[in-house]
């Protein structure tokens, strides 16, 4: 390694080793980051209340999707709900997979990230949150009636309320009983559902370790929930597709907010945290921060001998060139690199 290689690159307090990527410069505390995840999730909530919309354009907007799919031949809803009402041991696991899931798997990854991918946590929950917040956005501008809300007519079976008796859910959402007139039952557009399951394989898929069980499961799980969400007649396949974009735009826009959350941070006086990438290595839950090698101390990693710095009887430093003396010369006439005389 070249001098400068070894004076620049970054290392850490606790090995002294040098490191390729940079981690935060303030160590996030689960007491910060809960109360920002409930807090964002709380507005959530009452931006799903606050949305309900008009139900005959909510109900127009259904059928819209509806007339779109029939016409690009992407009607899948009719025979998975069909097959899910007809098939009691697919549509009872499918209702508790909706109904459950979404609320264990994602804050699952979230708390796994947080302990065991400290460098990787804070960009995936800054994804994860804007994403919902564009979903939001799109429940207050364009409410949307589920298939299972529709006239019985255009030949959806809710099934979680056909299957009821067999779970904790009641006949008007996937709420527990009594508090589905708590939800929005008009935000279907778009399933954040499938955007949340999405997020949960590229975590897995990126971070999950790389074997063949954790990426089957990687790309099963959002694969399956866009199933189970159009055969319970939750949602429509574009329902689906729009989950998956909101995903991409939150993705694209992470960067920014994190800039903005630092700026903003700044601003304030508080200490700001380098933002983790999806890509390289991790740091190891619990090491100290780096910081480069031209502030640390620079006898603690310098390749080069200090000049005060001398070697025993017929020893030399390895790789030293050895410069012969002319004849005659006296040995403190050799140079520097010249071997010790022997005693």
């Amino acid at each position: 390694m070249s001098q400068t290689e070894a004076t620049e690159a970054p290392v850490t307090r606790r090995t002294g080793a040098p490191v390729t990527e940079g981690a935060p410069n303030a160590r996030l505390r689960w007491w910060t980051e809960l109360p920002l995840i409930l807090l964002v999730y709380g507005a959530y909530s009452a931006g799903r209340l606050l949305a309900r919309g008009d139900t005959a354009h909510a109900v127009d907007h259904g059928l819209e999707l509806l007339r779109i799919e029939k016409a690009l031949w992407l009607n899948a809803e009719h025979p998975l709900n069909r097959l899910f009402t007809r098939e009691p041991w697919i549509g009872i696991p499918a209702d508790f997979w909706y109904a459950s899931l979404h609320y264990l798997v994602t804050p699952a990854l979230l708390i796994w990230l947080f302990r065991s991918r400290t460098v990787r946590y804070r960009a995936a929950r800054t994804w994860l949150l804007t994403s919902t917040f564009i979903g939001l956005v799109g429940f207050t501008l364009l409410p949307t009636c589920p298939p299972r809300l529709l006239d019985p007519s255009h030949g959806f079976v809710d099934t979680m309320a056909y299957y009821s008796s067999w779970g904790w859910w009641g006949g008007e959402a996937s709420a527990p009983r009594g508090l589905g007139g708590m939800t929005n039952q008009y935000a279907a557009m778009p399933s954040l559902h499938v955007g949340w399951a999405l997020w949960c394989g590229v975590i897995l898929w990126r971070f999950g370790g790389g074997s063949r069980l954790v990426r089957t499961a990687a790309v099963a799980y959002p694969l399956i929930t866009t199933i189970v969400v159009m055969g319970t007649a939750n949602h429509y396949f574009l329902d689906a597709v729009a989950g998956a974009a909101v995903m991409g735009a939150g993705l694209l826009l992470t960067p920014l907010v994190l800039r903005t959350a630092d700026r903003c941070r700044t601003a304030l006086g508080l200490r700001t945290m380098t933002a983790g990438r999806f890509d390289g290595g991790d740091r190891p839950h619990g090491e100290e921060p780096v910081v480069p090698a031209t502030a640390a101390s620079r006898g603690s990693i310098s390749p080069i001998v200090s000049g005060g710095c001398q070697t025993s009887p017929g020893e030399r430093i390895p790789r030293q060139r050895i410069i012969e003396p002319e004849p005659g010369a006296a040995p403190s006439q050799a140079g520097d690199g010249a071997a010790a005389a022997a005693r």
